[in-house]
């Protein structure tokens, strides 16, 4: 995460400052160990709150859609189903901007 942060801090424009926004996972927590650049700001989601976080819908409709009730021969070949269930997903924009989207978040005009 730490390497993360320095490639989003690296092409943050000048003067200009990042915000990021995070769950609870134990990789995004300062502990110590996590070096957050100057130009760049962790902003924590409220625990226990899935809907505020769209990636959470992407991980349910994966599970649901290509790797739910299966049993995997071997660690390859679970890498394998979740790289085939990515690269479906990634060939459909239109259906990751449905399940991500959120209607508190569109600009309205």
């Amino acid at each position: 995460m730490t390497l993360h942060l320095a490639e989003i801090s690296r092409t943050v424009a000048a003067g200009a400052h990042a915000v990021l926004i995070v769950d609870g996972a134990g990789w995004h927590q300062t502990g110590g160990r996590l070096v957050v650049p100057d130009n760049v700001t962790l902003l924590h989601l409220p625990p226990y709150s899935p809907e505020l976080n769209p990636v959470e819908n992407v991980w349910a409709f994966l599970r649901s859609n290509k790797l739910s009730n299966r049993v995997f021969d071997s660690y390859d070949a679970i890498v394998e189903a979740c790289c085939d269930a990515w690269n479906w997903l990634i060939a459909q924009p239109e259906q990751i901007t449905t399940i991500a989207s959120r209607a508190y978040a569109q600009v309205r005009t």
